[in-house]
């Protein structure tokens, strides 16, 4: 009897670790599923830190933008805060230099002219300490940022879309163009027609 109980007794033995096996089964599962949960979670984590980052980098160069726009613009209001008196100005130097014309054309004027130009070296020499520059272009190409065209005349001395003349100055403060100067453009001197066969006649 004892022998024959005996192999039920390691059958029964064997089945005892089936539980034990299956429960490690378990404790395996759950810590592989606990350790891909904390993965996905640190992983989501890491990617809020990032966007947070760029947000907050975003958010400190739009500062830094800002601020630098506005000390462009409180530069600006300081730089250009006379404007509008420079230009009340520009009226006083154009009568300063149509009056110098016509002192020196005048007999007898010296006194006069040297008074005239004088005052108008003061005012220029004002002009000049506050950022606002003279344009008498003359003899220069035409650029219609700071010229202003009034007629083009043919010449053979200036070359084509160069400033024959001034007939009026320009001024600008710093870099801004308070008054174009109004100018004469040379154009090129047009070519007689018929003086190709006028020449082949007369050696005929």
């Amino acid at each position: 009897m004892a022998e024959q109980d005996k192999p039920q007794d390691q059958e029964h033995t064997g089945d005892d670790h089936a539980p034990e096996h299956a429960e490690q089964q378990a404790d395996a599962a759950a810590a592989e599923a606990a350790s891909q949960q904390g993965e996905d979670e640190l992983a989501q984590a890491r990617a809020a830190a990032d966007e947070y980052r760029e947000q907050l980098l975003r958010v400190r160069a739009e500062a830094e933008n800002q601020r630098k726009r506005m000390e462009r613009e409180n530069a600006n209001a300081v730089k250009y805060a006379a404007e509008k008196v420079f230009r009340d100005l520009l009226s006083v130097a154009d009568s300063l230099d149509l009056g110098l014309k016509s002192a020196r054309e005048s007999e007898g004027g010296s006194a006069v002219v040297e008074g005239i130009e004088l005052t108008q070296k003061q005012l220029h020499d004002t002009l000049t300490r506050h950022g606002v520059t003279v344009l008498e272009p003359t003899g220069e190409a035409f650029d219609p940022s700071v010229h202003e065209a009034v007629s083009m005349v043919p010449s053979a001395d200036v070359a084509p879309n160069h400033v024959l003349e001034v007939v009026q100055k320009g001024y600008c403060l710093h870099e801004r163009v308070l008054r174009p100067a109004r100018v004469v453009v040379a154009s090129a001197v047009p070519i007689e027609q018929g003086g190709d066969a006028g020449d082949g006649d007369n050696a005929a």
